[in-house]
This record gives structure tokens, C-alpha cells and sequence, in this order.
């Protein structure tokens, strides 16, 4: 009876903690903007069970994705065990086995997974503090807060077999017919000489140290990085749907009431921004994973999210209390926890949120930060004052007159809009395509390609501006909805309904940022339609075997989920395929243009496009083939660079396919 009482004693307390502190983060996350996310519940719901339950994006790298896998399904497992355990502190003889043969089941799984837990503890100690993983490695606070839940999780699980072993040497023969332990059964044989009262002594403790060591583990949860074990749920199912992935959250700039623009400090984040401070798992994946980060510039992903999470800790009381903020915290999350050099570095490669086990958005964040500084402050990098007034002037990152957008198809005979409506497609060419005259040459490959196929199409030639997408996603917000929008009054002037282009930028943008502004088109890749166009035999090439590489563009890759056509494509003309890259696919490093980089210098560390170019040329290939014209700059300038011009050649996919079409 005695032990009862204090058992809920206990109990009640602990419990009535957690939930204090539960409510008191739910008080803080709702200081964010308000944000639709209950959309598409079955969408959400596969969501979940693909990646937080069965860990997807944790096995995408298979030792430390295995251990986690472990440790997350004993504990779930285990809590079978908990329940037990807790209701013992009432009812003492209480037992699962009334469950008959699902009991077996479960004594038998919880026997066995134990030990794998255990191995999988001893492996994540091992690869944090003796192999020294470099993403793992943290200081202070982080580093006593791994071990310490380590500790406790290995506490929690001895405690556990310490129970089994006294409450199996204490059952009768006939109480053990309903269950299966193993590796309890061979542990018993270490105190089975021991006298029953003692045995059940023991028992009583083993009992308590499970349980403290539960309550204990429960308390800390809301002061360690560990509280994704709460709120990583959450956040996998409030994180975007497929459909959405590719897009950024528009600004109001209609909203009189609005004094800024962008984000400065947390009331000015959304929830879900919030919650993703509190979901981080420190694991540093994103960072690992990060072309700025890897070649030794500030930007850390990781240091971004969790410098929300510190921010919110700091400021959320305050706001919560509706107190005037103490001189020590009228800090902003903006220039005192997270700067600006930081922020300019970010390629929105979209590495970070391809790797983020908790589907985290590190991109929307960066640029919601960027907006205000470009938006609130007029605080940008000086280059790119003459980026903005040429896409305000001219409708074009470069000082080229809109006159000139079509001159790159002279000769061609190719109709625009204004001439010929009626068509299949509507060649979407991009800036780069009208404008560089090295990708010109793409244009004019990938135009004749589909004049040989019998594609019908046109293109709206002077019509035709900027998408805006390195405005946007540079923060300038204002900018883009201006070239967004003039854009879809001119698309659907002309009733356009299908596009190609073979910029993954613009491709994007017309995708996902479009859609925001009444431009509802489909729009497929080059790459897509010419390997439709070979495989119906409308595109006959001559194969080579020379050995070729192809870089993924993060933009048409992570962002659209694009990375087949182009290997089709170039596996159409050389007979090997292609020769993978150390990092390829959903892993392939960014080439450093993207996010508006590609107007931006490079001041610390490695420049990207060089790392990247060193890993192409590192696979012996005689050709680098790209499908953006960002990438190809920057892998062209790279191989320059470099001075490999002699033995490696840098090109399109469209232009290597016109050069061997079959006469």
C-alpha cells in the first residue's frame, strides 16, 4: 500500500511537470504566423509512416540510419514493458499475459530487441566519441545532453532485463508457459542461487530504477535536442506534400497593416518554423550534406534551426508574459543569433531538406530571413544592386535589351506566340538560353531536335521575361511577383497550357511559383521530351562510347524529382551510360549558382563549382553533361579553371544529342 502511495506520488508529479513544460512550448511555437497545414490528411498521414516509422530518410545512410531504427522501434516496443510496469505500481501482479498468445509475441520481441538496442547504444557511443563522426561532434551542452540520454536509455533497458530476470526466477512453471525470454533465461542463470526474498527485493528495485529512470528521461526531454522524440511526428506530417515542395510561401504585399516584410525575429516566423526548431534532431546531417558548409563557408543548416529553438527559448517567455523586453534580450533572431554572411551563402540547393530524417524546411526559413533584408532593410550585397534593376528594367538578370531576347533563333524559322498560337508546346528559353552565347547554342540544339522530331511549338520571344526565380529566392519578394505575374498574364493571353523548357529554374518556377498567381500550366523538362522523342523513334542517334558523367541539377533533381530522363537520354548516345559522380542523384553537390549565388562572389573557403568540377573530373570522363544552364557555366568555368579545356568538355544534353543524330 505504502509503495503505491508513493508511487503516484511520484507519478503525479512527474507527469504534471512534463505537461507544464508541454504547454509551455505549445505556447511558444503558437507565437509563430499563422499556417495552413492540415491540407491533404492522407497525403500526411503515408507521410508519416514512411518516414517516421519506418525511416526512410534515416536508412539513406544505413549504419547510423540501422542504429537509430533500433533504438526507435525498441522504445516503442519496450513501452508494452512501460505500460506493465506503471500499472504494477497500483496493481502489482498485474500482468499482459491474459493477452495469451500475443503475449508470446511480445515477451519474445522485447527479449531479443533489447539486446539489439543495447548493441545499438554501444555503436552510437562508439561513433560519437572513438571514431569521431564529424557531423556528430558537438561541445557543452550538446555533447553531455548525448550522453546523458544514451545513459539513460541504457539504464532503462537494464532495468528492464533486471526485472525479467527476478520476475522469472520468481513464476511459477505454469506462468511461464505464456511467455518466451530468451536471453532473460540465460541471465537468470547469473543469480539463481540467490534466495527468493532477496530475489524479490531485487525486483522492487530493478522496478524503481525502470521507473525513475522513464520519468527522468520524460522530464529532460523539454531541455534536450531529444524532444523530437515528441515533436518529429508533428513535424513530418505538418511538412510539405510532394506538391508543394518545390515552392516558397508568398508575401502579401498588398497587407497595408503589414510595417515590415520578411522575417526579423520568431512572432514573425510561422508555427511551423517554430516547430521545426524544436524538431532538430542535432544530427547534422543537413550540414554534412551542405555545399557551403563542406567547403568551409559559415552557413551551417543545423546552426540556422537551432538557433531558432535558442531564440524562442530566450524571447518566448517575454512574449508570453507580455512584459517589456529586458535590454539583455532585445536581440532579434536576425543579425544577433543568425547573420547575414550566413543567409547570402545558402544555394537553396535543397540538400539540407533532402537529408533532414525530420522534415525540416531550412530553405523557406533562409529566405523569409533574406526577405526582410532586402525588403525591411535594404541590406543586400552591393553586387546585387545592378542584378535587381536589370530584372526591373530589362526583364533579365544582365543588361540586355528585351529586343534582343529572340536573336539567339535567327535563321531557325521558329514562330512566336504573337504569330502562331495554335501549337503543341510553348518553348519556354529562359535568360540564359536568349542571352549567353555560349547556352544559345543549347537553345538552337534543342529547337532544331524538335523541328527534326515534328514538335509543334513556338515561343513568345520579346513577350517573354524573366521567371524571377533568383529574385525570389534572393528575398526580393516585391521583384518577383511583379515578373511572376506579368508572366502569367502573358502565358494566359495566349491560352498556353503546355510548356518545355531546358532551364530546371524556370521550369520550376513556372511549376510551383506560377501556380501561386493563377499560372496553371504543365511544364515538362527538355530532357523529358527528348527522351520520349528517341524512344518513339523520332530522334535516331549513332552511339559512342566515350566515358561520360552528368551532373544532377539540385533544381530539377531534389526540387522536381527529375534524375531518369537525363541518364535516358545520354544512355541513347553512348552505349556504357553514364559514369556516376561520388555524390549523384537525391546526393548530387550543388554547382553553385543556385539561390542567386550565380550573381553572387564567393569569399570564403573552396568556390563550390570547383569542388564539384574536381569530383567530375575525378571519374576519368571525357564529358561532363549538364541539363541547366547554371550548371553549365559553373562546371565550364570550373574545367577552365582547372585547365583541363584539353581533356574534358562540358556540354548539354540536348546539343550532344543534335551532334549525333543519324543523317
Amino acid at each position: 500500500m505504502l509503495n503505491s502511495l508513493v508511487f503516484a506520488f511520484v507519478v503525479i508529479g512527474a507527469v504534471s511537470f512534463f505537461i507544464s513544460n508541454l504547454k509551455k512550448i505549445a505556447g511558444f511555437i503558437r507565437l509563430g504566423q499563422k499556417d495552413d497545414r492540415f491540407d491533404n490528411p492522407a497525403a500526411r498521414i503515408k507521410k508519416v509512416l514512411q518516414i517516421a516509422f519506418a525511416q526512410t530518410k534515416l536508412l539513406r545512410q544505413p549504419v547510423a540510419g540501422s542504429i537509430h531504427l533500433l533504438i526507435f522501434w525498441g522504445f516503442v516496443l519496450f513501452s508494452f514493458t512501460v505500460i506493465e510496469s506503471f500499472i504494477q505500481g497500483f496493481f502489482p501482479s498485474f500482468s499482459f499475459s491474459f493477452t495469451g498468445p500475443f503475449y508470446l509475441v511480445i515477451t519474445l520481441v522485447q527479449d531479443v530487441l533489447g539486446l539489439l538496442v543495447l548493441g545499438a547504444i554501444a555503436a552510437a557511443f562508439i561513433r560519437r566519441f572513438m571514431i569521431k563522426i564529424p557531423r556528430l561532434q558537438v561541445s557543452g551542452h550538446a555533447r553531455f545532453d548525448a550522453i546523458f540520454v544514451l545513459s539513460m536509455i541504457t539504464i532503462i533497458v537494464l532495468s528492464m532485463y533486471g526485472q525479467n530476470v527476478c520476475h522469472w526466477l520468481l513464476a511459477s512453471n505454469a506462468d511461464k508457459v505464456n511467455e518466451v525470454r530468451p536471453v532473460t533465461a540465460v541471465l537468470s542463470i547469473l543469480i539463481q542461487s540467490v534466495d527468493t526474498d532477496s530475489i524479490r527485493v531485487m525486483f522492487h528495485l530493478f522496478w524503481w530504477i525502470h521507473i525513475l529512470g522513464i520519468l527522468t528521461f520524460l522530464n529532460y526531454l523539454p531541455y534536450s535536442k531529444h524532444f523530437h522524440i515528441i515533436s518529429s511526428i508533428p513535424n513530418v506530417y505538418f511538412s510539405k506534400t510532394e506538391q508543394q515542395r518545390g515552392s516558397l510561401k508568398p508575401l502579401n504585399l498588398e497587407d497595408e497593416s503589414a510595417e515590415t516584410f520578411g522575417a526579423d525575429d520568431i512572432e514573425k516566423l510561422s508555427w511551423k518554423q517554430l516547430l521545426d526548431g524544436y524538431a532538430c534532431t542535432e544530427c547534422g546531417r543537413c550540414t554534412a550534406a551542405c555545399p557551403a558548409a563542406t567547403t568551409g563557408k559559415q552557413l551551417s543548416p543545423r546552426k540556422i534551426i537551432t538557433d531558432i529553438r535558442k531564440r524562442v527559448q530566450e524571447a518566448g517567455p517575454i512574449r508570453l508574459s507580455g512584459k517589456q523586453q529586458n535590454e539583455d534580450t532585445q536581440n532579434t533572431l536576425l543579425h544577433n543569433f543568425i547573420t547575414d554572411t550566413e543567409l547570402w551563402q545558402c544555394t537553396t540547393c535543397a540538400a539540407c531538406v533532402q537529408e533532414c530524417p525530420v522534415m525540416i524546411e531550412h530553405i523557406d526559413t533562409i529566405v523569409d530571413l533574406r526577405r526582410f533584408l532586402v525588403l525591411s532593410e535594404s541590406n543586400f550585397p552591393p553586387g546585387l544592386n545592378n542584378t535587381f534593376k536589370n530584372l526591373e528594367t530589362n526583364g533579365t538578370p544582365w543588361a540586355f535589351s528585351q529586343s534582343g531576347r529572340a536573336d539567339w533563333a535567327e535563321g531557325l524559322n521558329i514562330s512566336t506566340m504573337a504569330q502562331n498560337p495554335q501549337v503543341e508546346y510553348l518553348y519556354w528559353v529562359g535568360c540564359t538560353g536568349s542571352y549567353d552565347a555560349r547556352y544559345k547554342k543549347v537553345s538552337r540544339a534543342f529547337a532544331s531536335l524538335m523541328q527534326r522530331a515534328g514538335v509543334s511549338f513556338s515561343i513568345l520571344g520579346t513577350e517573354e521575361k524573366c521567371t524571377g526565380d533568383s529574385a525570389r529566392r534572393l528575398g526580393n519578394e516585391y521583384l518577383a511577383q511583379q515578373l511572376i505575374m506579368e508572366n502569367v498574364s502573358t502565358l494566359n493571353q495566349y491560352g498556353v497550357k503546355k510548356i518545355v523548357t531546358a532551364c530546371p529554374h524556370c521550369l520550376n518556377s513556372i511549376r510551383n511559383d506560377f501556380s501561386q498567381f493563377g499560372g496553371n500550366y504543365e511544364v515538362i523538362h527538355h530532357s523529358e521530351l527528348i527522351a520520349s522523342l528517341i524512344q518513339a523513334g523520332k530522334l535516331p542517334v549513332n552511339n559512342g562510347v566515350r566515358k561520360v558523367t552528368y551532373h544532377d541539377s539540385c533544381y530539377l533533381g531534389r526540387y522536381n524529382n527529375t534524375y531518369e530522363a537525363p541518364r535516358e537520354v545520354i544512355g541513347s548516345f553512348n552505349i556504357p551510360g553514364v559514369t556516376e559522380m561520388q555524390r549523384n542523384k537525391s546526393r548530387g553537390l550543388c554547382c553553385g549558382a543556385g539561390g542567386g549565388q550565380m550573381f553572387l562572389e564567393e569569399t570564403e573557403g573552396t568556390r563550390i563549382n570547383l569542388e564539384r568540377t574536381r569530383e567530375a573530373i575525378a571519374t576519368g570522363a571525357e564529358l561532363i553533361a549538364t541539363a541547366c544552364p547554371f550548371c553549365m557555366t559553373m562546371l565550364t568555368d570550373g574545367v577552365k579553371t582547372l585547365e583541363k579545356t584539353d581533356s574534358v568538355s562540358v556540354k548539354d544534353i540536348a546539343e550532344e544529342v543534335f551532334d549525333n543524330l543519324k543523317t
